[in-house]
């Protein structure tokens, strides 16, 4: 498959497993992609396969709620610290 029918089955396979918005899953690619994470799949063809799709889709819905958590931790360290005496 092309680079961007690979890019399309990612955000599609996003779509479909993790019950995410269309606009959601783009931009998940489409951040990925800025972040050089495609730059592999583009050089390499037999890197763009429906299997390799379901793994990098896997791969950054994952990174994307582990960075959430982070967050979200941080956050409530934040809070913690002001209400500290």
């Amino acid at each position: 498959m092309t680079y961007e029918e690979f890019l399309d089955e990612i955000a599609t396979l996003l779509t479909e497993m993790y019950d995410l918005t269309d606009e959601a899953a783009i931009k998940l690619v489409v951040d990925a992609q800025d972040n050089d994470y495609f730059v592999v799949h583009d050089d390499k063809e037999e890197l763009r396969t429906v299997a390799q799709a379901k793994l990098d889709a896997t791969a950054l819905y994952e990174a994307k709620q582990n960075k959430n958590q982070t967050q979200r931790k941080q956050q409530q360290r934040q809070v913690q610290k002001k209400k500290a005496p």
